[in-house]
C-alpha cells in the first residue's frame, strides 16, 4: 500500500510526486501513457491573456482574470525548477508578442493590455513602427502586438527527461502504461482498479490526468467536467536566430518559437482528431496545411523551410480555471488539472497540490478552484 498515489506522469504530476517525495512521503506515480499532453507539449510560457479566448467566451473572463495572478508565477517556478533540476531545458523569458493585423483588433488587445497592467502583468503595446524594431521578422501584415516581458518558451523534451531523472534519483515509483479505470472507497484505503485487472491500494489519491481526471471523479460519484481536446503541432527544419518572442496571434490560432537548435515550432489550437480503436490523437490535413500557412504569413521567412514533423496531442479544458483540492464526495481524493496553458501552469499548481495534501499554505487562495463548485454547479 501507497500512501499517496498520484494518477497522471504529466507535468502535474510528476512535479507533484516530487514535491511529495521531497516532503518525506511514500508516493507511487501512475501514468496510463495513452493521451500525451505533456509528452507532445510544444513548450510555451504564456502569461498574458489569450484575446481570442476573451472574445469567444466571454462569460468565463472573470474566471481568466481571477486566475491571471497564477502566471507570472509559474514562469517564475519554471525559473527556480530549472535550476533545481541542475538541467538546461532551454528556458528563455525573451518576452511574449500577441500580435492583429486591424486598428479594431489592435484596440481590442489595448484594453486588454489596460486591464492586464492593473491586475499587476508587466505588458504594453507595440504599434508598428515600434513592433518593427523590436521583431523585425514579422510580416507587413502585423499591425500591432501587445508584448508580455514574462512570457517566453522552454524545451518540454528537455523539461520532461529532466524530471524523470529526478524521480528515478529520488526512488519514485513511476509506472507508464499503468492505466486506472475507476477508483474504490473503503473504509481502510482507496483502491485503484487497473484496466489489466490490478489493484493498488492507497491511503490519498490525487487525480492529476488531465481530462482523464474527470473519469476517475466520476467513478466516485463526483461531477468533474474534463474534456480532451486534440491539438494539432508543427516543427520545421533548424535555420539561423528568427524568432526571438514566443509569438501568438490576437484572433486566429497559431503560436511560434524558436528552440535554441534552430527549429521553429509552430502550434497554436488547430484541430486534431481522435482516431483507430485507441483513439489516438491523429494530425487532421487541413490543420497541418492551415497552421502553416499561417505561420508564413505572419513570418514570412518560414515558408522557405522544410517541415519535420508534424504531431497531435491532447489539451484538456474545463472552465478556465484550475481545479484543485479534495472532491467533497471522498476527501481523500485530491485534484489537480491546471486551467488555460496547463503546461505554463504545471510546477505551480503541483506545489499548491501539495501544499493542500501536506496541510501547508498554497500560497494563493484557493477556495474558487475547489472541486465542489461542480458539485454545487450540479445540485443547484
Amino acid at each position: 500500500m501507497t500512501d499517496i498515489a498520484v494518477i497522471g506522469g504529466g507535468i502535474v504530476g510528476m512535479c507533484l510526486a516530487r514535491e511529495l517525495a521531497m516532503a518525506g512521503r511514500d508516493v507511487t506515480l501512475l501514468d496510463s501513457g495513452h493521451h500525451a499532453g505533456t509528452t507532445a507539449n510544444a513548450g510555451s510560457l504564456h502569461v498574458q491573456m489569450q484575446s481570442r479566448f476573451l472574445r469567444m467566451y466571454p462569460e468565463l473572463v472573470p474566471n481568466l482574470e481571477a486566475s491571471l495572478p497564477l502566471y507570472p508565477e509559474a514562469a517564475r517556478r519554471w525559473r527556480l525548477l530549472a535550476e533545481d533540476l541542475g538541467a538546461d531545458i532551454e528556458l528563455r523569458q525573451s518576452g511574449g508578442l500577441m500580435v492583429c493585423e486591424t486598428a479594431e483588433h489592435y484596440e481590442f488587445l489595448a484594453q486588454k493590455c489596460r486591464r492586464e497592467q492593473a491586475l499587476g502583468l508587466q505588458v504594453e503595446m507595440l504599434d508598428r513602427a515600434a513592433l518593427r524594431r523590436v521583431a523585425p521578422y514579422l510580416g507587413d501584415a502585423v499591425h500591432g502586438a501587445e508584448l508580455c516581458a514574462e512570457e517566453g518558451k522552454l524545451n518540454p523534451l528537455l523539461a520532461n527527461e529532466a524530471l524523470r531523472r529526478d524521480l528515478q534519483a529520488r526512488g519514485v515509483p513511476y509506472h507508464i502504461g499503468h492505466r486506472i479505470a475507476r477508483i474504490e472507497a473503503v473504509r481502510e484505503a482507496l483502491l485503484l482498479h487497473g484496466t489489466d485487472g490490478s489493484v493498488i491500494r492507497a491511503g490519498r489519491v490525487v487525480l492529476a490526468a488531465g481530462a482523464g481526471s474527470g473519469a476517475l471523479a466520476g467513478s466516485l460519484g463526483a461531477p468533474l467536467p474534463t474534456v480532451a481536446e486534440p491539438l494539432h503541432m508543427n516543427i520545421t527544419e533548424a535555420t539561423a536566430p528568427l524568432i526571438l518572442h514566443l509569438v501568438q496571434h490576437a484572433e486566429r490560432m497559431i503560436t511560434l518559437k524558436q528552440l535554441a537548435a534552430g527549429q521553429v515550432v509552430i502550434g497554436g489550437g488547430w484541430p486534431a482528431r481522435f482516431a483507430g480503436p485507441q483513439d489516438f490523437p491523429t494530425v487532421e490535413a487541413a490543420s497541418l496545411v492551415g497552421n502553416l500557412s499561417l505561420a508564413q504569413h505572419i513570418v514570412p521567412p518560414i515558408g522557405g523551410l522544410r517541415l519535420l514533423r508534424s504531431w497531435a496531442g491532447v489539451n484538456t479544458t474545463a472552465d478556465g480555471q484550475c481545479i484543485l483540492g479534495p472532491l467533497p464526495q471522498e476527501p481523500r481524493v485530491h485534484v489537480a488539472v491546471p486551467g488555460d496553458a496547463g503546461y505554463t501552469l504545471g510546477p505551480l499548481v503541483a506545489s499548491m497540490a501539495a501544499a493542500l495534501l501536506l496541510g501547508r499554505d498554497p500560497g494563493f487562495a484557493t477556495d474558487r478552484f475547489t472541486p465542489a463548485r461542480f458539485s454545487r454547479a450540479a445540485s443547484g
